[in-house]
């Protein structure tokens, strides 16, 4: 995603869309919830007109990894943590409408073809940082399950606290758009959503669903964990 194209959603951010974010938990008055709920879809109509398969982000040049100052965030009271000795060994359910439903290992999952994408992370916060994640594409599991025609949405489920958030199938499909179980050259952490997530930076983090168990392809769309509270569905950068 370019800069030119960020800074448009910023201004056009100016939208009574942009105050249902900043707006967090206080819901409002429900006649204004209509009148933000009114902005956020004339927004998402912006946002979709101005995704690009072909735009790819980058970062500016010279800019340092995040490393270890790169904020962690999870809903649990407590790092989620897989335990085997309780849910047996983690995989990684696709599922929904595919011909072909598939589970995957961590081996599995790094076993498959690999890409490493250095990117920008864009947090609804305000914030941005630049972090490298290593896995496979969503489109090459799209592929390998065998996705049907019918699938407009993906659905990312998580064992934290049964965190999700759903996207539309474009954002999904996007190159740059991964099922990450390295970061920074490491093997990703449990701070920062291990033993795997999706990380796209075509959205804003909170759509980047950390400690996956599940990747559905669904015909509607179905919210998410902060979706359902006020937050954008879209999510865009």
């Amino acid at each position: 995603m370019s800069l030119d194209r960020r800074g448009f959603l910023i201004v056009s951010g100016s939208t009574l869309s942009s105050a249902l974010i900043a707006a967090c938990d206080s819901r409002g008055p429900q006649g204004a919830e209509r009148l933000l709920r009114y902005a956020e879809r004339k927004n998402e109509v912006v946002e979709r007109a101005l995704f690009r398969h072909t735009a790819m982000d980058a970062p500016i040049a010279g800019s340092r990894l995040a490393g270890s100052a790169l904020p962690s965030y999870f809903i649990a009271k407590t790092v989620p943590v897989w335990d085997e000795s309780q849910r047996g060994p983690w995989t990684l359910e696709v599922s929904g409408m595919v011909d072909r439903p598939l589970k995957l290992t961590l081996d599995e999952l790094q076993k498959l073809p690999r890409t490493t994408e250095r990117v920008n992370h864009y947090c609804v916060e305000g914030w941005t940082a630049v972090e490298e994640w290593t896995g496979c594409r969503v489109r090459e599991l799209a592929r390998l399950a065998g996705i049907q025609r019918g699938a407009r949405y993906v659905d990312f489920q998580s064992f934290d606290d049964d965190y999700h958030e759903s996207w539309d199938i474009e954002s999904a499909m996007h190159s740059q758009t991964v099922i990450a179980y390295g970061l920074d050259g490491r093997m990703l952490g449990p701070p920062h959503g291990a033993p795997a997530r999706v990380f796209s930076p075509v959205k804003l983090g909170y759509k980047n669903t950390k400690y996956l168990t599940r990747i559905a392809f669904l015909p509607d769309r179905n919210g998410g964990y902060w979706s359902d509270q006020g937050y954008e569905w879209y999510g865009g950068v």
